[in-house]
């Protein structure tokens, strides 16, 4: 059974960091992309992160670009989401996401199992 578990969500202020994880457990976690997920109230959930299962190449959304870091440290089986110069439209729900299918470098919402969430509230 896969599970992923989110930690380090929090209220900080504009200009200021987070550093999100994301433990995954059940299957071998090497062999799958991973990505991260938000949803603001009243919006659809967006596309924020993802990380490819070998190379460890990352795709970011443009609104997060330059300010968002993923990795990913396949020995502890955790990701990460490093945030900066966080806005207050970051405000969101953040959703870690592992593709069910392996040795792929997308992370298609639509097939993906998710975690519980975390919840980031950046304040202006």
């Amino acid at each position: 059974q896969v599970q992923l578990v989110e930690s380090g969500g929090g209220l900080v202020q504009a200009g200021d960091s987070l550093k999100l994880s994301c433990a995954a457990s059940g299957r071998t976690f090497s062999n799958y992309a991973m990505g991260w997920f938000r949803q603001a109230p009243g919006k659809e959930r967006e596309f924020v992160a993802a990380i490819s299962w070998r190379s460890g190449r990352t795709s970011y959304a443009d609104s997060v670009k330059g300010r968002f870091t993923m990795s990913r440290d396949n020995a502890k089986n955790m990701v990460y989401l490093q945030m900066n110069s966080l806005k207050p439209e970051d405000t969101a729900n953040y959703y870690c996401a592992t593709n069910k299918n392996p040795y792929s470098d997308v992370v298609p919402w639509s097939d993906v199992y998710w975690g519980q969430g975390t919840q980031v509230t950046v304040s202006s």
